[in-house]
């Protein structure tokens, strides 16, 4: 199948009200243009630099998603264009987002990326870590950010019984912390990627992350 038959695939497995975001990472402009064509408009970069370099060669009403790890003195380079950052994991990146976009005449959304799965390698808060920030106060004084939900990275495992109760874990954050805190506008919740996003969209993702299913392998020789 095309690329385009893949994204007309994943597209017809998803609800309405689920957002898909192409994960675009390591693959060639050329290709991305082929599925913008189609009509895709979110997509999705874990490198500022290769965001940005994609952000000048491809049209601009392309809605560009950070959603890897994201240094601070990184930050600069996707601030003028971002229209969403999946993966803030401190009140450090925070302050740098607002200042980049205040730099910028903008106000730039975010998700508070949680941490669930069992790998020590994956980056995000501790639920009860997010709970005592947010009980602080602290993020109130970002007046270039909106703060918009969570996002997640499950257990890269087959145990889907394991998966499903990450995903839920983190669904009930997300509806105690905007009942709690932020109200309707924090109304998004990025989990589910290519292997487990049917999982997620039961759980109650609003947003799910698909490259491989679209793209085919990631090309790791294009940086």
């Amino acid at each position: 199948m095309s690329t385009v038959d893949n994204l007309k695939t994943v597209k017809a497995s998803l609800p309405e009200n689920v957002t898909l975001v192409a994960v675009s990472k390591t693959h060639p402009a050329d290709m991305i243009r082929e599925v913008y064509d189609a009509g895709q408009r979110i997509f999705g970069e874990n490198r500022p630099q290769e965001m940005r370099d994609k952000y000048d060669l491809l049209p601009h009403d392309i809605r560009w998603h950070m959603i890897g790890h994201l240094q601070t003195n990184k930050v600069k380079y996707i601030a003028p264009f971002v229209e969403l950052i999946h993966s803030v994991d401190s009140d450090r990146l925070l302050a740098v987002i607002d200042r980049e976009a205040a730099k910028n005449n903008r106000v730039i959304d975010i998700l508070f990326e949680i941490h669930v799965a069992e790998e020590e390698t994956k980056s995000g808060w501790d639920a009860e870590e997010l709970r005592e920030y947010l009980e602080s106060g602290a993020w109130r004084q970002y007046a270039n950010i909106r703060m918009r939900g969570l996002m997640t990275v499950a257990t890269q495992t087959d145990d889907e019984v394991l998966i499903h109760k990450e995903f839920s874990t983190v669904h009930n954050l997300f509806t105690e912390l905007r009942g709690k805190y932020f109200g309707p506008e924090f109304d998004t919740l990025s989990m589910g990627m290519t292997h487990d996003y049917r999982i997620a969209v039961e759980c109650g993702a609003t947003m799910v992350r698909i490259g491989s299913k679209i793209f085919g392998a990631r090309d790791y020789t294009n940086k």
